[in-house]
């Protein structure tokens, strides 16, 4: 990946009477709104030869000359950790993440992540915006993850992500029987008195964000659910939260679990697994994109991870 951008272009007569921003964004659709803001900002993309503002209005005409320097995004150091990589090509990473691994680094865990890790894997991805980390998996959930590689591919990937064109599916265990699937259509914001939790919100309230997951069941269990859920949405949380909203919260969640409900009669085994299963039971099994370079429908699987599948054999023995 060359570490110098260079676009000349020139505004067509339909696009007079747009913005500066709104105009680049037409015309250089590779990168984000961000990204060419702030290239404005900094002088890197001029309008015939000059800095100029992204409110700026443009009248067609206009010469556009893009010469951006990629740099380093982040304090952040690469780590020699071992990454299951399922994928990989000029443009996109796909990661099977394990349980434990946090992916970026924050408070309380600046080191030891799954972005540390790819730094050291892809040198690159350091001139990457959160080194090409588009989405996320909670801490303690394992599964798919994808990584951008380029900054095209990273802007395409965000479009995909806001178009609900790319298809996440997990597998989730639940507390109680569930009878059959269904849509759980709830908006999700900031947990109003726990700054840790999220939370199902009422429409409209300040920092409610449209939240949908599907849900399908694939196994019951006398006082258990094994569950297929589709993101339609991407929110914190948002199949915990939800599973939680409709009172069935998933075994082993420490935030919206509860103690757990122990079902009578099972066996001391049961209990056993039950009581010491050390996070919440999710699992991001299939992931499905359009290729950023190619267009074409890429598809990855991942197998549930040892400790749900010895937790699903505890279920079924009872």
């Amino acid at each position: 990946m060359t570490d110098l951008i260079r676009v000349d272009i020139v505004v067509p007569s339909h696009l007079a009477g747009q913005r500066f921003d709104q105009v680049a964004a037409e015309l250089i659709p590779d990168y984000s709104r961000a990204r060419l803001q702030a290239w404005i900002k900094d002088g890197a993309l001029t309008v015939d030869g000059r800095r100029g503002k992204p409110k700026d209005k443009l009248f067609g005409g206009e010469q556009l000359a893009l010469r951006a320097e990629l740099e380093p995004q982040g304090e952040w150091q690469a780590e020699d950790l071992s990454l299951n990589v399922v994928h990989e090509d000029d443009s996109l990473l796909v990661i099977n993440k394990p349980a434990g691994l946090v992916v970026h680094p924050a408070a309380g865990n600046p080191d030891g992540t799954l972005l540390n890790g790819l730094l050291y894997h892809c040198p690159a991805l350091a001139k990457i915006p959160r080194a090409g980390i588009v989405h996320r998996l909670d801490k303690d959930t394992s599964g798919l993850v994808v990584v951008a590689k380029t900054l095209t591919a990273q802007a395409n990937l965000v479009d995909q992500l806001k178009e609900r064109t790319v298809s996440r599916l997990y597998d989730a265990v639940a507390q109680g029987a569930m009878t059959a699937g269904g849509t759980v259509d709830a908006p999700i914001g900031r947990h109003r008195q726990n700054r840790l939790k999220m939370a199902v919100l009422p429409a409209g309230a300040a920092g409610a964000r449209e939240a949908i997951t599907h849900y399908r069941v694939v196994e019951r269990f006398p006082a258990h659910t094994l569950l297929r859920c589709q993101l339609e949405t991407g929110r914190t949380h948002q199949i915990r939260v939800h599973m939680a909203h409709i009172h069935h919260p998933l075994v082993g969640d420490p935030l919206y679990g509860g103690r757990g409900r122990l079902p009578p009669g099972a066996s001391p085994g049961l209990l056993a697994t039950l009581q010491a299963f050390p996070r919440q039971a999710l699992h991001a099994a299939e992931l499905s994109l359009q290729h950023p370079q190619t267009g074409e429908t890429l598809h990855w699987s991942a197998a549930m991870p040892e400790d749900m599948l010895n937790l699903l054999t505890s279920l079924r023995v009872g």
